[in-house]
């Protein structure tokens, strides 16, 4: 391979790959200095470069040294060099620039047989990289959502779509499910990322995302590309149900029945695409009880009682909607969680009853303990609306003088020993925080208050911690099984490091 081939080569691969000349040239440098070292330097790590003259095809090979400040030490010893130690041959390097040195040109045509055909395959894998770096670029320009192309073939499961030139990947878990789908088929997905695979960069499709039932009503629905509808939230069990919540900025139009269409039209396009997954379009509401109300329909809901804190709704509803509410193996519920982004809990009349008669007990007995008073003046003031110790030392004075039941020396005195009782709490707190050990204390999702309860209970350490059973943690503190075995685990996690 002379120069005069070397051009040619650049011409002819150029033009047959659709690449640009300057960009075939800079593989070709990138893989003449891989064969430069690999004839050269063998077993070395060597920095080479190669720099080949656009018109007469002639190269120049060079090694190259980093030169790095001496506190830094040399972390690459093929490719660095300290400062200290080449300043007196470059007077005027400095740390950071290369040291160059070249090397002697190979006489390809005598000696550099297996260089030549080293050369030659390390070019065209190159260019084959380059080749889809292009047309991915050229793809991703054109910033499509939904495209359809043909399978070419599966791959240990996977889908691989053929998109004009791009081939994409539709992993396995990203297929309806019970969908069967063969080599030549045409398909529609939702491009749901690029990302690394053996080959380098890829576009991986997905036809189970949320983001795919969306762009279908795009495609279906004029009035959302118009911008008079929007498509708020979706939530799916793919292949089985979905939701989705729609909102109008016109008000005279009504949401739901222009994505269902006439005579359905619109929907069923939708689902025949998914594979018959029922679609329940649901009016999107700012009030965020409304909303859920309408995510769970058909089931009619009694009340709801909404918690900011733990961003939780209960449900009430009859006996006889608790089935629908719930829907089959929980799919009507935790669809609508998904949809409104509130936990939702279903419950019936009843359970609501016995909750809130176990959340009342729960503050009777807080307020006898804490204010030292019987169960006649703790249930005057559950009745009077409050619910925390907290309250009774803060809240304005005249909210409690205006308890008939109280006069104002009793309401003074019950004011008094609410904040004597939070004082004590916050002595004994900051006295068990100093028993905790630190690892315990930065624990991922642990509080001070959390963790001053465990101290209370003799768990001072991550072991501590670790050896819980997680009923046992949850009866000790009051937090919810999930918190309470995801911090179990990770007290145990330096156990297996």
């Amino acid at each position: 391979m002379n120069c005069r081939e070397m051009l040619q080569l650049v011409d002819v691969l150029a033009s047959e790959k659709n690449v640009a000349k300057d960009t075939v040239f800079g593989v070709l440098e990138a893989a003449l200095a891989s064969a430069v070292k690999k004839a050269q330097f063998p077993g070395e790590d060597a920095d080479v470069v190669v720099h080949v003259d656009r018109v007469t095809g002639e190269f120049k090979a060079a090694r190259r040294w980093l030169v790095v400040a001496d506190e830094e030490g040399l972390q690459e010893p093929d490719r660095q060099e300290m400062y200290s130690d080449v300043i007196d041959d470059y007077p005027e390097i400095q740390p950071g620039e290369f040291i160059e040195r070249e090397i002697e040109v190979i006489d390809v045509d005598t000696t550099g047989r297996r260089f030549a055909q080293d050369a030659k395959q390390v070019i065209l894998q190159r260019l084959r990289d380059a080749e889809r770096e292009q047309i991915l670029k050229e793809f991703l320009d054109r910033n499509e959502s939904i495209v359809t192309g043909t399978i070419k073939r599966i791959d240990k499961g996977d889908a691989i779509v053929e998109i004009g030139r791009l081939e994409a990947r539709l992993p396995r878990n990203q297929m309806i499910p019970r969908e069967n789908l063969r080599t030549g088929d045409r398909v529609r997905a939702y491009v749901d990322h690029v990302g690394e695979s053996n080959k380098g960069q890829q576009v991986f499709l997905s036809r189970t995302s949320p983001e795919f039932i969306k762009k279908l009503f795009e495609l279906e629905v004029p009035e959302i590309e118009e911008g008079l509808l929007e498509i708020k939230s979706a939530a799916r069990d793919p292949g089985v149900r979905a939701k989705i919540a729609v909102y109008a900025r016109d008000r005279r139009i009504d949401p739901i029945g222009t994505c269902v269409g006439m005579r359905g039209s619109r929907v069923n396009a939708v689902t025949n695409e998914l594979g018959g997954e029922r679609v329940d379009i649901v009016p999107w509401n700012e009030d965020p009880a409304q909303f859920v109300v309408g995510a769970l329909e058909p089931a009619k809901v009694r009340s709801i009682v909404m918690l900011e804190e733990t961003h939780t709704m209960e449900v009430v509803v009859d006996e006889d909607n608790l089935a629908i509410a719930i829907g089959r193996a929980g799919q009507n519920v935790r669809l609508a969680s998904e949809l409104t982004g509130w936990q939702i809990n279903i419950m019936t009349e009843a359970a609501a009853a016995q909750k809130r008669d176990e959340e009342v007990a729960k503050i009777r007995a807080d307020f006898m303990d804490s204010l030292d008073i019987d169960e006649a003046a703790a249930d005057v003031l559950i009745g009077e609306g409050f619910s925390s110790v907290e309250e009774i030392a803060y809240v304005p004075e005249k909210e409690l003088y205006a308890i008939e039941a109280f006069d104002r020396e009793t309401v003074d005195e019950l004011r008094q020993r609410a904040r004597n009782k939070l004082l004590a709490d916050a002595i004994t707190r900051e006295e068990n925080l100093r028993k905790a050990d630190e690892p315990l204390l930065s624990l991922e999702g642990m509080d001070n208050d959390l963790a001053s309860q465990l101290v209370g209970h003799g768990v001072k350490t991550l072991d501590d911690l670790g050896e819980l059973a997680t009923d046992d943690l949850v009866e000790m503190t009051g937090i919810d099984e999930e918190r309470a075995s995801s911090l179990i685990m990770k007290a145990r996690e330096h156990w297996f490091e």
